[in-house]
């Protein structure tokens, strides 16, 4: 052998060493390679009793055939919170994201809506696919609420300026309801085509025409089963779709809440309780949130306090411990919560109206949401008693590896039955 091919020969081997060694390499793409995806699917506003009236046919099937079981949300039963509480394990109380509309003393000049995306509303809780980048494991995001935000960063005064320091999935999507069902699926299904190096193992996707359906007409109308139907023939899409990949996948499909049946002749009208001069209204709808006006806080007391039929109120230091609201800054000094499918407005309606409402106390049987653990990690044919859905984010920490943080308000012990036994 002459001396410059052992000379290049030894180059290409420590060529390749290096390969093998660093971050995205060939040892850490096989690795990717090896990794069963987990696949996190929101459908909001999806009751688990939806199941059961015959236009289900895929998610029924992976439901005999994985785990399920009813699922309490978090109070308040509101799409926000309780998508914020299933990627952070944390309660609504806790993370901050305690309403879908809400005001921090901080910002005073501001109100959080579900467009606003400046993370210092979002910063005290870390979502789970920050921390499993952070452990190596590359996630995706096809829409959920969050995860479009700089977490962690600072968004400057600057109008246009960018989030500095933020963390985000390293593949995300702004979402936009335009964007249909296929289109949300084949994207998965592209992320799940890439080559191993570049191939998310977390993946979330977000379906939420079940709840628009539900809201317009009411969780029983014809309309609403027309699209739990065409939202299991979505899921279809992406069973089949994984299939054609020969891909295997955890599925853990959830829902953040239920739905319960409103209407204009079940409403307490607010005008007739209280002198609107006395408060600001934060929220109105299924609760009720009150800010009041300056020195006037025990005529206030005196009017929301008394009895009334169909609605409790309460100072936010005495709030019942059932619905764990109540310690956070961000929460309103005055909360009115009235029975399911019964409706908060300010004034009587003038016409007569159906629909469908969440965010009702998170033990109301209409606010129950779905679970579905299915794919390789589970047990076959599991059912499980109702738990709460603090449990998710422990369990998405085990699938994929990674250590959960700690000081969770669930754990990984509600969802243990579901797993196969390694």
């Amino acid at each position: 052998m002459s001396e410059r091919g052992g000379w290049r020969r030894a180059l290409a081997a420590l060529l390749l060493l290096a390969a093998l060694l660093v971050p995205g390499g060939p040892v850490a793409a096989r690795g990717a390679a090896a990794r069963v995806p987990t696949i996190l699917i929101s459908v909001d506003g999806f009751r688990p009793d939806y199941l059961e009236r015959g236009v289900t046919p895929v998610l029924s099937r992976l439901a005999r055939q994985g785990a399920t079981g009813p699922m309490r949300p978090a109070f308040p039963s509101k799409t926000f919170p309780n998508h914020w509480t299933l990627v952070t394990g944390l309660r609504p109380d806790r993370h901050g994201i305690v309403a879908n509309v809400m005001e921090d003393a901080r910002r005073p000049d501001e109100q959080f809506t579900m467009a606003s995306d400046d993370p210092f509303w979002w910063n005290e809780a870390e979502p789970i696919w920050v921390a499993a980048e952070r452990a190596g494991v590359r996630t995706a995001t096809m829409f959920w609420p969050g995860s479009n935000v700089g977490w962690g960063g600072t968004k400057p005064a600057a109008r246009y300026a960018p989030v500095e320091s933020g963390s985000r999935p390293a593949d995300w999507v702004q979402f936009n309801q335009a964007v249909t069902g296929v289109q949300r699926v084949n994207a998965v299904l592209d992320w799940l085509r890439r080559p191993p190096a570049i191939r998310p193992g977390f993946i979330t996707l977000y379906f939420d025409t079940v709840d628009t359906a539900g809201h317009e007409f009411g969780p029983d109308d014809p309309r609403t089963n027309a699209a739990i139907a065409a939202l299991d023939r979505d899921i279809g899409l992406l069973i089949d779709g994984l299939a054609r990949l020969g891909a295997r996948a955890n599925l853990v499909i959830v829902a953040d809440h239920g739905m319960a049946a409103t209407s204009s002749a079940r409403v307490i009208a607010l005008d007739r309780i209280v002198d609107p001069s006395l408060y600001r209204l934060v929220e109105a709808g299924p609760y009720a949130s009150f800010v009041p006006a300056a020195g006037r806080e025990a005529a206030l007391e005196a009017a929301l306090l008394a009895p009334h039929p169909h609605m409790q109120c309460w100072r936010k230091g005495d709030v019942p411990a059932r619905l764990g609201y109540g310690r956070h800054p961000r929460v309103p000094p005055y909360l009115c919560l009235a029975d399911s499918g019964w409706t908060i407005v300010r004034t009587a309606p003038t016409e007569s109206w159906t629909g469908g409402a969440h965010g009702y106390a998170q033990d109301a049987p209409d606010m129950a949401a779905l679970f579905i653990g299915h794919g390789p990690a589970f047990r076959r044919g599991t059912r499980l008693s109702g738990f709460d859905n603090v449990a998710v984010y422990p369990l998405i920490a085990r699938l994929l590896g990674i250590l959960p943080k700690k000081g969770l308000d669930g754990d990984a012990t509600a969802l243990a039955g579901a797993l196969r036994r390694r």
